[in-house]
């Protein structure tokens, strides 16, 4: 008899959220879960910050402002998250899923291509430059942190924040790198809400956990 898949919580914040309140919270899920425990989605927008990756540089930031700073201890270099900008954040035990670091960074890049793609947009990824990409422009941003085999962090996916805060760096470390929303693209662009919604339903249909879970905080 096969094993049961796991289950999935998806929690969906309403309020604007303090970065390193979320990123203590994802580290504490992360030291205090064990093999029971379900994975978790988190969906949300944070209040304006920029965030910097474990090797980031400080010459990536070009201007300084009154934007927070946040070093972090996911990959990558430095990026903007603020109002406007679904952010998820994937919780999961690769090794229940019997996913490889790769696997999961495929599949928060195919999620985004995915979503989009509801939408016509025609989003893909690029293997030298983690990320989703649409003409050229980078519309969907992702890093991750693997501790004992569980994840945290995840992807950040632009609708229609304000670019200011990317102008002020250079975005992932790749300078001149051109940033689009789906503002730019869609005369028509879903809401923050409507695109967490779509966001659910593709997760419900990806056949990997046997039991979703959403709930609003």
């Amino acid at each position: 008899m096969s094993a049961a898949k796991p289950t999935l919580i998806i929690r969906c914040f309403n309020d604007l959220q303090d970065y390193t309140t979320r990123f203590e919270a994802m580290k504490d899920f992360t030291t205090h879960r064990d093999e029971t425990t379900p994975d978790e989605v988190w969906l949300l927008q944070h209040q304006d910050v920029l965030t910097q990756g474990q090797a980031g540089k400080p010459e990536h930031i070009l201007l300084h402002s009154n934007l927070p700073i946040v070093q972090t201890d996911r990959g990558g270099q430095v990026t903007w998250h603020g109002k406007g900008q679904l952010v998820a954040y994937f919780l999961l035990d690769l090794n229940r899923l019997k996913w490889h670091v790769r696997t999961l960074v495929s599949f928060a890049e195919q999620a985004m291509i995915d979503l989009l793609k509801q939408y016509n947009i025609d989003a893909y990824a690029k293997p030298d430059a983690p990320g989703v990409y649409v003409d050229g422009r980078k519309i969907g941003s992702l890093g991750f942190k693997i501790r004992r085999g569980r994840s945290y962090h995840g992807l950040a996916l632009n609708i229609d924040c304000d670019l200011t805060g990317f102008q002020t760096i250079n975005p992932c470390g790749y300078a001149g790198l051109e940033m689009v929303r789906l503002q730019d693209l869609l005369k028509d662009y879903p809401s923050f809400e409507q695109l967490c919604d779509t966001f659910i339903t593709y997760l419900k249909n990806t056949d990997l956990f046997n039991d979703l879970v959403v709930k609003s905080e």
